[in-house]
């Protein structure tokens, strides 16, 4: 073993501790210096929120359409039958004619029809009024992705829809009609209000 080898080992030794002793005398420095001149640090709030994103549900509403024109199809397909038995002679393609003998009163109506028709317009059936201000809110609610700020566009266009049918019907429409209008303005005054899911 050679006497270089070591006297070169403890020279590096003796080098790394100089070393170190230098660097922990600086940090020791910088540490009383920040102390004196840094302030603590500040927790401050972040203003931003998290903006909720709302995306229409395509499911849900192609699923409603269809479920409506079936349901149409159907109340359709019972007052022609209801007018094809009483041998009425003018053309049921034309709503407007249709609507005013059922405006008027001048269907005799069976027995089996108005049971029927008792049955669906009841509190519980599919065109009471319950269930069917449900189906135009989440309609709506389904088109916007639930945005409750979208719900004052959803209510004018509901409210523009319910102008053109009483148009359609050519006067003011059946009571019916009225308490679904107005129980549907309620859901979607609540739905706008965040009162209900």
């Amino acid at each position: 073993m050679s006497v270089n080898g070591i006297t070169t080992s403890s020279q590096t030794y003796a080098a790394t501790s100089t070393s170190t002793a230098s660097t922990e005398s600086k940090k020791d420095s910088s540490a009383k210096t920040s102390k004196s001149t840094d302030s603590a640090a500040v927790y401050e709030k972040s203003s931003s929120t998290k903006k909720t994103t709302y995306t229409p549900n395509t499911e849900m509403v192609a699923k409603m359409k269809a479920d409506a024109e079936n349901r149409t199809s159907q109340l359709r397909s019972l007052v022609e039958k209801l007018l094809l038995k009483q041998g009425s002679t003018y053309s049921i393609a034309n709503e407007e004619d249709m609507y005013k003998l059922l405006r008027e009163g001048k269907v005799e109506v069976d027995a089996q029809t108005a049971a029927q028709a008792k049955k669906d317009i009841a509190e519980d059936g599919y065109w009471g009024v319950e269930q069917t201000s449900d189906r135009i809110v989440s309609f709506a609610q389904a088109l916007s992705g639930g945005d409750p700020d979208k719900a004052d566009e959803m209510m004018n266009a509901f409210m523009k829809g319910f102008k053109q049918a009483t148009k359609a019907w050519g006067d003011k429409l059946p009571d019916i009609c009225q308490r679904t209008y107005d129980a549907t303005i309620e859901k979607f005054n609540k739905w706008k209000n965040g009162t209900t899911e």
